[in-house]
Parts: C-alpha cells; structure tokens; sequence
C-alpha cells in the first residue's frame, strides 16, 4: 500500500497553532528553543503485539492512536500478499477487512502524526497457529442436504450441524454454535455421535419464524488439536405448518395444514412381525413415533439389500417407485404402490413404508417440505428412535441431557 498523508487544510491550521502554542510554553528553556523531540511510537498500539505466536487467526487484529491520526497501515503474511483493511472515519483505528489464514507469518506496520509531529512507526511480527488437524461443518438437513439460504422449512425442522471429523471437545465445539429466531423460541443441542449435532426447539416452530444458524468455528480448537476449518451460517423461514397423522388403527393419514384437515388418504403399513434371513433378523413394523419429511425423489430405486435382506430372498426386492417421500433414516417412505392398492385402508402388506395410490402420492410428494411432521400411531414393533430421524420422540429433558455440557 503506498504512503498517505491526511490532513484536510482546517486541520492543518490546528496543527500550526496548537504547535505555536507548544512553542510559547517552552520559551523558557534556554535561548527560548524547544528541545529536540523523538518520534512518539508509543502513541499507536497493534494487536498481536511484537513477537506474538499461535496466534489465534480469527482474533482481532487491530490498530490504533491515542493521539492524532493514523496515516500509513500495511499487513502483509509470508507470501508478500497484502491484506487490504479498513480505517475508521476519524483514522483513529484500522483492521483488516478478512481472517487470518493458519500457520502464517504476518508484518504490521503503521505510522501517524498529531500536532507534535510523526507517530511511529511501529512493526509487528506475529505468527499464526499451525494445526495439526482441521475440521469442516455443515449446516444440514435430517436427511443430508445443505439447509438453503431463504428457503422454507417444516415446523419439525431439525439443524444439524455435521462435522467431517470426530469432535474431542464436544462443548468447545457446542459453544461456537449459535442458533437464534425471531420470535425467540427455547431450544438445545443434542449430539446424535461424535460428528453430528442436532438442535430443536422444544416444542413445533410457529409458522413465519426467521431463522439463523451459525458455527462460528475457524481459529476454534476442539480436542486434541482439531481446529475449525472455516466458519459455515445458513438462514430459513418456517412455511406453513404440515402435520400428518398415520393411525394403523383406520388405516387412513390425515394431512393437516395450519391445524385443518386437508385430505385423507387410504394406506398400507408394515406388515408386522419378524423373520431371520440369512443369519439376520428383520422386523416388518412401521414404527410408533414422530418423524419428520427428510427428502423425497420421484423415482427411488429401493433395494433391500441395502439393509442386509438379499433380493433373491423370498422378501426382498430391487425396484423403482415413484412420488417417493423418505421420513426415516432406514428408508421408511410414503409411496406409490399400485399393487397394494386394494390393502390401503384395510391391510398392512408393507416391509414398513406407507402405501398410498399414485395421485394421493404425488399429491403428498408435492405438498410436503423438509421438516414437516409425519406422525405414526397404533402400529406394533419397537418406537421410533432418535437416530431413525425420531429427533421428536425424546422428551425435552431427555433432549437435554444428551446436550455436551
């Protein structure tokens, strides 16, 4: 950055008579001379200072006078790069415009004037830390998907914050994401294992919530070395509320938007009970629990070897199906079906998917958004557990307890 003088003429007016001034004041030294004056670099002050190392590349850097102005600030790193900064209107204070980057060099000069004279100059020399390891976050989905900036979310939607390695220090990590809504709601972190941490609120959102999430995470350790790669945000809005209830009893889902009744459609769930195969066990419920919509593709190849049950087996299955929402994280749908048509609203025949026609399918694949809540009821077999996408189905004091504290 080239050298730059500031001084307007009115202030270089106040410099000369606040100089003259001086001068008068000294005039009783001898033969009335001011004495010689050395350049004050006391006045300016940067952080790091001198000599600095490890140091934090997401903390401030900073410069700044207490007398006078600042004229000339450069911040270079190792490489030669100039890092371009911002000085305050009254040029009493300067920082650089972007972070740090880790394991860097980085020279800070700065110089200025007052009505005495020059300030300065003053050099810094500071170094960075050096991680042995670095960890990225995403901002996600249930089912995976990066939350999108302005888009519109169920009143289930669950954050999770997914880590790309193991996280030591869960509560270092934990403090550093910050979730906030506008209105307010009450809500935690729970961490489902040691790279993915998911936050609620204690009860549904309302509809027409902003909300933001941050990790705020680069220049953060977190165990062992781990640091934050960069920092990650995301910001959404709660669409209308979609509330569908699955009762095995009537063999019928009602869909509710913003508490009414919208349509009624006949389904088939899980056939029930269990069978080993191959060595391996496997139950044919539709779990008792509230899901939430993680994604929907229209076809979805379906596999059952997926999950261990051979396709030449007596059960299993490859096949493509269509208008296909996914609301659990073992593959537990809402489909199209023709073949059960006659069973939805009287029979369960499924391996645990809920049946439906082609249009009440395509009906619900369009209507539904991630986070919209799928309740099942009166069904068999074990509940709904949280790493099947059963977020909801943990009571709030058990949520909170699997908070890192």
């Amino acid at each position: 950055m080239p050298p730059r003088r500031f001084r307007t003429n009115a202030a270089a007016s106040a410099l000369l008579a606040l100089v003259l001034v001086l001068a008068a004041c000294s005039s009783n030294l001898p033969d009335g001379k001011v004495g010689p004056r050395t350049p004050a670099a006391q006045a300016i002050t940067v952080v790091p200072a001198q000599g600095s190392d490890k140091v934090d590349p997401a903390a401030p850097v900073k410069v700044s006078t207490t007398s006078g102005v600042l004229t000339d600030v450069t911040l270079t790193n190792d490489a030669g790069k100039v890092i371009e900064g911002t000085f305050t209107p009254d040029k009493t204070a300067w920082k650089p415009n972007e972070q740090l980057g880790y394991g860097r060099t980085y020279t800070l000069k700065a110089a200025g004037e007052d009505v005495t004279g020059l300030t300065g100059p003053i050099t810094s020399t500071f170094t960075t830390i050096t991680p042995k390891n670095q960890t990225k976050v995403y901002l996600n989905t249930t089912g995976g998907q990066a939350i999108v900036d302005g888009n519109s979310y169920g009143v289930g939607m669950v954050i999770v914050a997914h880590f790309d390695e193991d996280i030591p220090d869960r509560a270092a990590a934990q403090k550093r994401l910050v979730v906030t809504a506008d209105p307010p709601v009450e809500g935690a972190w729970y961490w489902l294992d040691n790279r993915n941490a998911h936050w609620r609120p204690k009860e549904y959102w309302k509809s027409g919530t902003k909300v933001s999430v941050a990790a705020n995470l680069y220049g953060i350790e977190v165990g062992n070395g781990l640091f934050g790669q960069e920092d990650a945000k995301a910001n959404f809005v709660i669409g209308p509320s979609h509330v569908s209830i699955a009762d095995d009893n009537t063999h019928q889902i009602q869909v509710f938007e913003n508490g009414q009744l919208v349509r009624t459609m006949p389904t088939s769930m899980g056939r029930g009970g269990s069978e080993t195969i191959a060595g391996k066990t496997f139950t044919f419920w539709t779990m008792p629990g509230t899901y939430t919509v993680m994604d929907k593709a229209n076809p979805v190849i379906m596999d059952s070897s997926t999950y261990g049950l051979p396709v030449n087996s007596r059960l299993g299955y490859k096949e493509s199906i269509g208008w296909a929402t996914r609301i659990s994280t073992d593959g537990i749908y809402l489909h199209q079906l023709d073949s059960t048509v006659w069973a939805q609203g009287n029979t369960d025949t499924s391996h645990g998917c809920l049946n439906l026609n082609a249009e009440n399918a395509q009906w619900f694949f369009n209507f539904s958004q991630p986070g919209d809540i799928v309740e099942v009821r009166n069904t068999g077999g074990a509940p709904l557990e949280v790493w099947q996408n059963g977020d909801w189905t943990l009571s709030w004091d058990q949520w909170l307890a699997g908070g890192a504290h």
